[in-house]
């Protein structure tokens, strides 16, 4: 049996599914959980909920579930805990109870897909492909092969998941990536995915941007660079896009502080480098990073840093010299590397 086969079968054994996004969700693990409804409810679901924690802030993603009319809900442990046999616990586009979510450590989960590395994933299904472009591109398949009805709102949400998750397939991106957008194309409306990728910027986010270039170190054809403390967590990777871009670079990492957490937005196309692995040196010990060898994030709770000063600038500078120097160290860089300034 295929999986979609198996999923279904699993799915059709359940009389609830509650289906978690990971902290903060972006538009593959959005359009992954409303493809998984869809699902569960061509087999007999009617019991369906998609919840979500931390904040839906980054206006792309903002726009995804106003235009597209996803219905997102809160995390609640509640829901997670003690359930009844035929409720059904789903994770999309991550993977690991307690790792990126607020679900308890130890909690049984009944369906994992994703396709970012992760390690000891225990469901009673699992479809974990990290040669995957997206997420979105697994549960297209499950789609197709299981005749789910593909109205114009879910193919546009996988299609425009797909072409954001691999920078408009320029990143990561596999056969099975345009398989999945030859079949979305022809069920998808051009209009809203027009719309999608052209969301209004806010303020913060183009100041945190303006920081970012202004605070910007190339270190050979690395570029690390933070946005001090910001009140926007989704400006650190359209930063790190941004200044991507620059000429020379390969590697740029983004940083600042986040309410009480340091968080981390990274980008590479150097090939001697794997940024994931990268960051998860980086930070060993002290937070939580990783991903994919040309994308990956990380959060770091200020903990001890905050126990140095009460005084915000310099906490800055204690972050911005502390944190520099792991990612100095985490990409291997020389000390004539790390003496060249922009």
């Amino acid at each position: 049996m295929s999986k979609a086969s198996d999923l279904r079968d699993l799915l059709a054994d359940g009389d609830t599914l509650t289906i978690i996004c990971h902290n903060n969700p972006d538009p593959d693990c959005l359009a992954s959980a409303l493809a998984l409804g869809r699902i569960a409810a061509a087999v007999g679901i009617d019991d369906r909920r998609i919840l979500y924690s931390g904040d839906v802030s980054h206006q792309q993603n903002r726009a995804f579930v106003n235009l597209l009319d996803i219905d997102l809900q809160p995390f609640d442990p509640a829901l997670v805990r003690d359930r009844a046999p035929g409720s059904l616990l789903a994770f999309v586009d991550h993977a690991v109870p307690g790792a990126n979510n607020r679900v308890p450590e130890g909690t049984a989960v009944d369906v994992v897909i994703d396709h970012h590395p992760a390690d000891e994933i225990e469901a009673r299904f699992v479809d974990h492909r990290e040669s995957a472009g997206a997420t979105a591109t697994i549960l297209t398949e499950y789609v197709r092969e299981l005749a789910v009805e593909t109205d114009a709102a879910l193919a546009t949400a996988l299609l425009f998941a797909i072409r954001r998750e691999t920078l408009g397939f320029l990143r990561g991106v596999t056969r099975a990536e345009y398989d999945a957008a030859g079949y979305l194309h022809e069920h998808a409306n051009d209009d809203l995915l027009a719309r999608l990728s052209t969301p209004s910027v806010s303020g913060a986010t183009l100041d945190a941007i303006a920081t970012a270039i202004q605070n910007r170190t190339v270190r050979g054809a690395a570029l690390i660079s933070h946005v001090g403390r910001t009140t926007d967590r989704d400006s650190l990777p359209q930063a790190a896009d941004y200044l991507a871009t620059l000429e020379g670079v390969e590697t740029a990492v983004v940083f600042g502080i986040v309410e009480e957490s340091i968080h981390v937005s990274a980008r590479s196309t150097d090939p001697r480098v794997h940024i994931g692995d990268a960051l998860a040196e980086a930070f060993a010990g002290v937070g939580s990073a990783g991903g994919h060898r040309e994308m990956a994030g990380g959060e770091v709770p200020l903990g001890i840093f905050a126990d140095y000063t009460t005084d915000d600038a310099q906490l800055l500078a204690i972050v911005e010299q502390i944190v520099t120097a792991r990612l100095v160290a985490g990409l291997n860089l020389t000390e004539g590397e790390a003496g060249d300034e922009e």
